[in-house]
């Protein structure tokens, strides 16, 4: 009988044990989900544009120290039906005429400032895509038309600075320091005056330059390797890893412990490297989905580690939660469609100091949204 009694303790303590690690493992599982960012669109953001504007496609997003949003968006996307009161449409509509490309809102969705288009000393790009707001209030615009190979600075309010290359209609040259090759992506490091470009839809390489001097600093393709512009061929999910870029190399984003993230699109992968190019690690998302790809953007939550990544794809049209450590997917926000809430090509993704996203679409979508974050970090 003492046997059996000890028997029966024992049992009973193990049981506990199990219960008690089983318990903490679904609580610390509750807690995880409840820390992941979670998201809800705010359907009154942007409010009306003044002047009977509308935007096109938007080809670029950023959030400055004030928290303003700034977007590039493309009025020469704008269809005869959606620019019907504008003197070019044949329709003599009452709505609409094309906004200004570079527009600034708060975070209520007021629009604050608006500018940008060709002018006199610089080379407006054909198409625009890429804008970075420096905390000086300095404005970096990019674009990925036909021919452009440069880079615009501006003051906050358009005052035109300075320009990095010039138009061309040449092939690829992701060896030459002195042109651009249709860049999409803009970042700077603010203490080591640095502006990270991701070039882009023609070129394949991280190029680095001088925020002050313009002068060109260093450069690298996928892997940390030497760019290489040959075709890669159809994408294959099974096949050997590109050991480069895709085009487009869509964008580049530093986290708060200095690691460069980079979109490579049409690989469907995030590589990560220190800032000297150096290759640490890289993540794939939703690899079976085909050209043009799943990582166009990136946002990173606002906790000091930047627990997450928000990883805009402008195929599957969700943004991805992925833990940031290692490329986990943990959720998806949105969905294809034209709903509030919904995308049709997202293309662009921001976030505020709060948190909240803002994102914007391309192709048909040509609008901008914002979501506010309801839960988590």
């Amino acid at each position: 009988m003492p046997s059996l009694r000890k028997d029966r303790w024992i049992i009973t303590a193990v049981s506990s044990v199990v219960v008690c690690l089983f318990v903490a493992g679904l609580c610390q599982t509750a807690l995880a989900q409840a820390a992941q960012p979670n998201y809800k669109v705010d359907p009154f953001w942007p409010k009306e544009l003044p002047n009977n504007w509308i935007v096109g496609q938007i080809g670029g997003m950023a959030v400055d120290r004030d928290n303003h949003i700034w977007v590039l968006q493309r009025p020469r996307s704008d269809t005869p039906d959606e620019i019907g009161a504008d003197p070019s449409s044949p329709r003599a509509a009452m709505c609409c005429v094309p906004a200004p490309p570079v527009l600034e809102f708060d975070t209520d969705g007021n629009l604050l400032k608006s500018w940008g288009g060709p002018g006199n000393g610089y080379d407006w790009p054909d198409s625009e895509h890429g804008i970075y707001v420096q905390r000086d209030g300095t404005v970096w615009i990019g674009g990925n038309g036909p021919t452009s190979r440069q880079l615009l600075k501006f003051t906050n309010d358009g005052k035109f600075l300075a320009q990095i290359g010039h138009p061309s209609k040449g092939p690829a040259n992701s060896a030459d320091t002195t042109e651009l090759g249709q860049p999409a992506g803009l970042e700077v490091d603010e203490g080591a005056h640095e502006l990270y470009v991701t070039d882009g839809y023609l070129n394949k390489r991280v190029i680095v330059f001088d925020t002050i001097t313009l002068a060109f600093k260093r450069m690298w393709g996928a892997y940390g390797n030497v760019p290489n512009d040959a075709d890669p061929g159809p994408y294959k999910a099974d096949a050997q890893h590109d050991q480069q870029f895709r085009s487009p190399v869509h964008c580049a984003h530093i986290s708060n412990d200095g690691l460069v993230y980079v979109c490579d699109r049409a690989n469907d992968r995030i590589q990560v490297f220190t800032k000297q190019g150096k290759f640490v690690k890289e993540f794939f998302v939703h690899a079976t989905t085909r050209e043009p790809g799943t990582v166009c953007d990136i946002a990173f939550s606002r906790d000091t580690g930047q627990e997450y990544l928000l990883v805009a794809d402008n195929t599957d049209n969700v943004i991805w939660t992925l833990r940031r450590s290692d490329g986990a997917v943990l959720g998806t926000t949105g969905h294809d469609g034209r709903n509030a809430g919904q995308f049709h090509a997202i293309h662009q993704l921001v976030s505020d100091s709060a948190g909240n996203l803002y994102t914007g679409e391309v192709e048909t979508g040509k609008r901008i949204q914002k979501f506010v974050l309801a839960r988590g970090k």
